[in-house]
């Protein structure tokens, strides 16, 4: 069985009229030829059956049509959902992702920043936090930030003091005597803080007994199952009877909090109110499903990849114009009442 013969630039031109410098330009400079001469050229491409050669593009014009992505790991739910909602967007924006877990390893998301770069990435998304984004605005390829310190570039955030303050309010509402926020130690500079400080006005704004409980969470369930048993172990010696509030970080610890609570007494006992934050899949998967102050992670995702386009789009143009100042985007929480809270 004979092999169909590649279709070339001097076939296209042949068939078109035009010279092989005018397809060349239809490809790598569209917008240089009126429309009428871009729609000739299209046609003859169907006609044609051409099959474009990916690679001899990327040599011709030096765009890769790649985007990096570092995000700090896979065990929190919330970063595998956002990688998966981050390469749907493909077929939307038609970029390929390379992506790199930094493990908050700073020198090694250094050498994968290096990596990426190597390869011709046309813009970079980053939710780990170990690299200042001062650092990451002199890169010579645009920038955007997930959930991450994000004053020198462009970022995507959910509004995560509402989400505290939203969090709050909803335990008070079920007459719960004592809130409780979980959390591992978070600095003001990250978007995540604001979760810590919502929670806290509003118990402040009520005059409510509450209390922040903070501890290094590694992520390692057994690790993180060791330091929430002990937590439930000072709640039931300190407040039993009680009924207690608690607002979690994040979907995976109210995942494991849940857990426990199971495992010592067969059943989510009828004193504890649990809320988490995130709305990853784990909140729905969980053995009873858990209440959660939802970030919307697919229009993170999809708004990030956006905003990230514009800014390649800008760079590709003959006289690109940069952006003044960084652009952050905050897209509102939204509360998904689940088993683990009172209907």
């Amino acid at each position: 069985m004979t092999q169909k013969k590649k279709v070339t630039f001097s076939d296209i031109a042949k068939y078109t009229n035009f010279s092989k410098t005018t397809v060349s330009r239809y490809f790598n400079d569209p917008d240089s030829l009126t429309l009428e001469n871009q729609q000739i050229i299209s046609d003859a491409l169907a006609e044609l059956n051409y099959k474009e050669n990916k690679v001899a593009r990327i040599l011709a014009n030096g765009k890769t049509e790649f985007v990096g992505v570092i995000i700090p790991d896979l065990y929190h739910h919330f970063y595998s959902e956002i990688l998966n909602q981050i390469l749907s967007t493909y077929e939307d924006f038609g970029y390929k992702f390379l992506v790199f877990i930094g493990n908050e390893n700073e020198e090694a998301e250094r050498r994968y920043i290096q990596e990426l770069m190597a390869y011709q990435i046309e813009g970079l998304i980053v939710l780990s936090h170990t690299i200042p984004s001062q650092e990451l605005a002199r890169l010579s390829v645009p920038v955007v930030a997930i959930e991450r310190e994000d004053e020198m570039i462009s970022s995507v955030n959910t509004d995560n003091y509402m989400g505290g303050y939203q969090a709050a309010s909803l335990l008070a509402r079920h007459h719960c005597e004592t809130l409780f926020y979980i959390d591992s130690p978070c600095p003001e500079s990250r978007p995540a803080y604001g979760r810590l400080k919502g929670f806290s006005a509003f118990c402040q704004e009520q005059d409510l007994d509450n209390e922040i409980i903070i501890r290094s969470f590694e992520n390692d369930y057994e690790a993180t199952q060791k330091l929430l048993s002990g937590i439930l172990d000072y709640f039931e010696e300190n407040f039993t009877g009680q009924k207690k509030g608690i607002f979690l970080a994040s979907d995976t610890l109210a995942n494991v909090l849940l857990n426990l609570l199971i495992r010592r007494h067969g059943c989510l006992p009828g004193d504890y109110q649990i809320i988490g934050f995130d709305n990853s899949p784990i909140s729905r998967e969980a053995v009873l499903s858990i209440s959660t102050m939802g970030q919307q992670i697919r229009t993170l995702a999809y708004e990030a990849v956006s905003l990230l386009v514009e800014q390649m789009n800008e760079q590709k143009k003959r006289k690109p114009v940069p952006w003044e100042k960084p652009v952050h985007k905050i897209i509102p929480p939204e509360f998904f009442r689940r088993e683990t809270t009172e209907q």
